[in-house]
């Protein structure tokens, strides 16, 4: 652990499903899906962090909670007490071992208070406190429960990103605060059958299709002391009011704007003005989530609760003085577009059969390396349904966090709903000129996360 973290580990132990025999035992051997192995083999996160319990309980009332129910969640989750196999030519996971070896459950408290951590660079500040606790890379599941001086106490729900996207997390948090308040688990059935993504018999996709993609290596991208030096960390709250108004200008004849092609907008405008003169245009992407999106019966049953990965990358390019010129309504409709024109049924089935001739290189989408026009790339958790009450009240704060992504140059976006709110919260790793342009917009879209409007604030001493 980095000589600067705030956070002791109390204990680390392993927590095995109860092998219910109602519930059907996962195969030895799970291969992951061509969708799997094109996000980067890191560790990812949801954090959940809760004020004191009003009720009186204490933090051994947490841990009992989760002693006592976390076997009976696994029986829901088996693999994910398996463990990663990495190929030992490739260094690419492979397939998860799924023998219930059991889950991390790991202990820690930290002698600070929740209103101390710097809200407005919430990813750097965690990362200084020490959460999520480091884990080994083969553990497919680790949940992290940490008590701070305040009394509050934050969850990390941590994974691999080959084996799951950020609604997989959101199941998973969802099916504990149900199981944990009710006994059972019945508003998901989660899926974990990797065999809807096969590639076709003789793979296809387009003579461009591969465009999309760079290789991961040095000789691609740009140097790392280039992306250390450009880019900044913020993190925003968006009432839901501004989002109503950004919605509100966004939409034209008859059709309705959703929040996320409002706020797209309004970023894509304030991203042009800052690239200026230095490029004839830009490009925004949104990491779209499939689930909803596909539509053949082979995927319709599969889908809702699929834990795995079920995102492509959707991406348009623009002149930067028409998009400085264009409403709000026009630019919505251009991110409207290009996310239902990208994430189809066929492009899915492409993705899976690019993969499959090309899975013995490292690739990634070649907007994110910082070569071209300069992008901005956003992702949103703002629709997917995410409980967070296990019976200590529901969480203050909810953030998923990733480890740097090295020498990826692009700048990105990440929204998820405000617990309880109708408001947005968004973690943003930009130019300093952009966030310096989001910090100084008279309109104050968005304005600096505090503890005080999480509500925090009042435990700083306690």
């Amino acid at each position: 652990m980095a000589s600067n973290s705030r956070v002791r580990v109390l204990s680390r132990s392993t927590v095995k499903a109860l092998g219910s025999s109602a519930t059907p035992a996962p195969p030895r051997v799970l291969a992951v899906s061509n969708l799997d192995l094109l996000p980067q083999n890191i560790p990812v996160s949801l954090f959940c962090a809760y004020r004191r319990p009003s009720s009186g309980a204490v933090f051994r009332d947490v841990v009992a909670a989760f002693e006592a129910k976390l076997p009976s969640l696994l029986d829901h989750f088996l693999p994910l007490t398996g463990r990663i196999v990495v190929d030992p030519r490739s260094g690419r996971p492979e397939m998860l071992h799924c023998d219930n070896q059991g889950a991390e459950l790991v202990l820690a408290e930290s002698g600070v208070a929740l209103a101390s951590l710097d809200y407005g660079h919430l990813g750097a500040s965690l990362a200084e406190v020490g959460v999520p606790v480091k884990y080994d890379a083969g553990v497919a599941l680790s949940v992290q429960l940490v008590s701070f001086a305040c009394g509050g106490f934050a969850i990390a729900w941590a994974s691999n990103h080959v084996l799951m996207d950020g609604y997989s997390l959101c199941i998973i948090a969802t099916a504990w605060s149900e199981l944990a308040r009710t006994g059972a688990v019945v508003s998901v059935a989660p899926n974990h059958d990797r065999s809807v993504f096969r590639p076709r018999a003789t793979p296809s996709y387009g003579p461009s299709f591969g465009e999309q993609f760079t290789p991961l290596d040095g000789a691609h991208l740009v140097n790392a002391l280039t992306t250390q030096c450009s880019f900044v960390e913020r993190t925003y709250y968006v009432e839901a009011r501004d989002l109503e108004m950004l919605r509100s200008q966004a939409s034209q004849d008859g059709v309705v704007a959703t929040r996320l092609e409002a706020l797209s907008a309004y970023l894509w405008k304030a991203f042009a003005a800052v690239v200026g003169a230095s490029d004839e245009s830009c490009r925004m992407g949104w990491w779209v989530n499939g689930r909803r999106r596909l539509s053949a019966p082979r995927y319709r049953a599969a889908m809702r609760d699929y834990v795995g990965n079920v995102t492509t990358f959707a991406v348009a390019e623009a002149g930067v003085e028409d998009t400085r010129r264009r409403s709000l309504q026009d630019i919505a409709s251009t991110v409207r577009e290009t996310i239902r024109s990208t994430a189809t049924d066929e492009h899915f089935q492409q993705l899976v059969d690019w993969v499959e001739e090309h899975m013995a290189t490292k690739y990634v989408e070649t907007a994110c390396v910082g070569l071209g026009s300069p992008a901005l790339s956003v992702t949103s958790f703002a629709t997917f349904s995410l409980d967070t009450d296990f019976g200590f009240g529901r969480a203050a704060l909810t953030m998923p966090t990733g480890e740097d992504c090295g020498r990826l140059c692009s700048g990105f976006v990440q929204i998820i709903a405000r617990p309880g709110g109708d408001g947005w919260l968004v973690a943003t790793y930009v130019w300093p000129r952009l966030a310096a342009a989001l910090d100084s917009d008279d309109r104050r879209i968005f304005k600096p996360l505090t503890a005080d409007y999480l509500g925090l604030g009042q435990y700083s001493r306690l």
